[in-house]
């Protein structure tokens, strides 16, 4: 993948300079110190020698083979070289160049011409606006960053920012841990995170990816690289930047919950990429990712010679989901054989301040082959006789011999730091403090989860009638907000196989009554009207009406109370539906995301959805292991399993609903919002009914 990009025989750079203080001094500087085996070539329209090198006046006199070509002059330059390179045969170009779509109209005017040279050309760009990147294993150094660059590892880093590379650089030496690959993806004018996370993956240096993300050029094509991606090699990522999408005016409750965070959390669950809060996490997982087995459960042992910390780290733990393993009798005598009297045998194990290397090997050696552990966590305080760093060399071998994951958290400054340098070197995840262990640990088993849990391809629901709703979308009318009239709705809903209470509409009170009469009471009356979304918001819905004279009282107040606050709404009359026995109210809604598309919504229903945020998202087709993840997620959902006198409803029923949801969103592009609120799920295996719809059109957004 992108052979010429990040496996070339000859690279020129065009923009070398022979000034030192100029980035493209320290560009070809990197190169020709990265120890690149290949052919390399300067170009500078001034000419001379770089580095005991000829600078090459165009590119055309470069010699070959010439694969890669890297930019770095000013931006109003790059069209022209970029035609150069064209007619030169190159087909892998990086423009470290800025000056484009970042400073406005102009530049991105310049990267679009710049798009049309390279398609009509056929040649793949990274950037522009880019640091560009380097492979610590070939190796090669195409950045302009400082001096030394990374060590050898196994992790890659691929960043939105050109700016953070340099710390990160430096500061993997303090934590000890190197890079495979660094790429600064810059602008994407051509290549996007996609590509490059595709073909970093195949890179056989590269055991995790982490990625910087400040937004995605192609989001479906994100997710379809991602889940590929992901059978085989971690991606752990950071995304920073919050949408204002969620500080505008929407019009349902689906709509202002769907902030871009949501949209970016549906996405990484979707592809199972790991998403970390801070850069911190984000490389303390990799290093556990990169560096451990994957356990087998959740039972996680803790050995340490301090008992505080052991109780903290029993609390990081929990925080995480994991469980303390129950020790077999035999591994406790085993303990309590090498232990004084005083220590503890009981997880967590604290085998006092004075153990020196045979006593921590012995101990780990009986955890680590206890069947009831799947993963340790070893702390270390500072050891008031034996050195930390004779600990750790003892260590090592007893943990490379398990196949069960340990990280280890040696509390201290530099009285432990030999120790935490032995395990470094070792390649065993260490940290400063066990909160930080725990999430390692943590992270290791919701990878061994995902890898074990079966996949579940997604099925299209059956009995969806997609004529009849693009009838129903041809005939419809919407609202100034862009909101279909309640029929409609109600008829697009229905015609993907959602039940809907029986309802007729009535246009005067008259009509009203015999409506009731006919479909018996007692019933519900919802003010009918396109501009009026949130019909209880106004007091636009009624309940329980058990007579002809409630029934025509109601009619005047569901038809005019309304009024009092949306003095301008279009009144059309009112809904008559059946009152239905009782059950439990969640909701279900999809809105479009601009960058990944239908996101379908499950959470607890009724008018305090927002409040209460118990939401969950995910991106269609929904597969049978996606919507139970969205009904686990949620109180609502959990609940439909029955708690404290609340009977259990049917899950399968809400499941279906969001399937059909998020096939009529795919179905129906012409669609910006659907909101079912409340569906009313039955108890047992009785089903669920739409009580309330709304269907917003696109370019309808209030």
């Amino acid at each position: 993948m992108l052979e010429k990009m990040f496996s070339p025989r000859g690279v020129a750079i065009v923009g070398a300079s022979r000034n030192k203080d100029k980035i493209g001094y320290a560009m070809a500087r990197n190169l020709v110190e990265s120890g690149y085996q290949g052919e390399i070539y300067f170009v500078n329209p001034h000419g001379g020698q770089l580095f005991d090198r000829p600078l090459y006046q165009d590119i055309a006199s470069v010699p070959d083979p010439l694969d890669l070509v890297v930019i770095l002059i000013p931006s109003k330059y790059v069209l022209d070289a970029l035609e150069s390179c064209g007619q030169r045969g190159v087909e892998a170009v990086i423009i470290s160049s800025g000056g484009f779509r970042e400073v406005g109209k102009e530049g991105r005017a310049l990267e679009d011409r710049c798009l049309e040279v390279c398609k009509r050309y056929k040649m793949r760009v990274m950037g522009p606006n880019c640091v560009s990147y380097l492979d610590t294993h070939l190796p090669i150094d195409t950045t302009f960053l400082t001096l030394p660059g990374p060590i050898p590892g196994d992790i890659a880093f691929v960043s939105q920012s050109g700016a953070i590379c340099n710390a990160i650089i430096d500061w993997s030496y303090s934590q000890g841990f190197g890079l495979s690959r660094l790429i600064s993806t810059g602008n994407q004018m051509d290549l996007s995170e996609a590509d490059f996370l595709t073909a970093t993956a195949a890179d056989p240096n590269t055991r995790v990816i982490v990625m910087y993300l400040e937004g995605v050029a192609d989001g479906r094509g994100f997710i379809k690289a991602a889940a590929d991606v992901v059978q085989e090699t971690p991606v752990i990522v950071i995304k920073v930047g919050r949408s204002k999408r969620g500080q505008e005016a929407v019009a349902s409750h689906t709509g202002a919950l769907a902030g871009e965070d949501s949209a970016f959390n549906a996405a990484f669950r979707k592809a199972g990429v790991i998403r970390a809060k801070t850069t911190e996490e984000m490389f303390d997982w990799a290093r556990a990712l990169a560096w451990s087995p994957l356990p087998k459960g959740r039972r996680m042992l803790i050995l340490t010679n301090s008992g505080g910390p052991g109780v903290i780290a029993t609390d990081a733990l929990m925080d995480e989901g994991l469980e303390l393993a129950d020790l077999s009798e035999a591994t406790k005598q085993r303990l309590r054989s090498v232990l004084p009297p005083a220590a503890s045998v009981h997880n967590p194990i604290d085998m006092l301040a004075q153990g020196g290397p045979e006593q921590f090997g012995d101990c780990l050696q009986a955890v680590l082959e206890d069947e009831n552990v799947d993963g340790v966590m070893l702390i270390m305080t500072a050891p008031p006789v034996a050195s930390s760093g004779a600990i750790g060399e003892y260590l090592v071998p007893i943990i490379k011999s398990s196949p069960k994951p340990l990280v280890a958290a040696f509390m201290g400054g530099a009285q432990v730091a030999p120790a935490s340098e032995v395990f470094s070197k070792a390649h065993i995840p260490e940290y400063g403090f066990p909160e930080r262990a725990a999430a390692a640990l943590g992270v290791l088993a919701r990878r061994a989860e995902m890898l074990q849990r079966s996949v579940t391809v997604p099925s299209r629901p059956v009995h969806i009638d997609i004529k009849t709703a693009k009838n129903v979308l041809a005939e419809a009318k919407s609202g100034a907000d862009g909101f279909l009239d309640q029929q409609f709705a109600n008829q697009l809903v229905a015609a993907y196989g959602v039940r809907l209470p029986e309802e007729r509409v009535a246009h005067t009170s008259e009509e009203a009554i015999a409506a009731a009469k006919e479909m018996g009471y007692p019933v519900a009356l919802k003010v009918l009207s396109p501009d009026l979304p949130h019909k209880s918001d106004v007091g636009g819905v009624l309940l329980h009406l058990d007579d002809a004279d409630a029934v025509s009282d109601g009619f005047r107040r569901v038809t005019q109370d309304p009024l009092q606050t949306k003095p301008n709404a279009k009144i059309e009359g009112a809904l008559v539906q059946s009152m239905l026995h009782e059950g439990q109210d969640v909701i279900v809604g999809a809105v479009r995301d601009p960058q990944f598309g239908p996101m379908v919504m499950f959470g607890a229903g009724g008018v305090e959805v927002e409040a209460m945020r118990d939401v969950a998202f995910s991106l269609p087709p929904l597969s049978e292991n996606e919507t139970e993840a969205m009904l686990e997620s949620t109180w609502a959902g959990r609940r439909m399993r029955g708690f404290r006198g609340i009977a259990a409803c049917d899950r399968e029923a809400v499941k279906q609903a969001l399937e059909r949801i998020g096939a009529l969103m795919d179905d129906l592009p012409e669609v910006a919002e659907v909101e079912i609120n409340p569906l009313r799920v039955f108890p047992g295996k009785d089903g669920a009914i739409a009580l309330d719809i709304r269907v917003r059109m696109d370019g309808g957004r209030s």
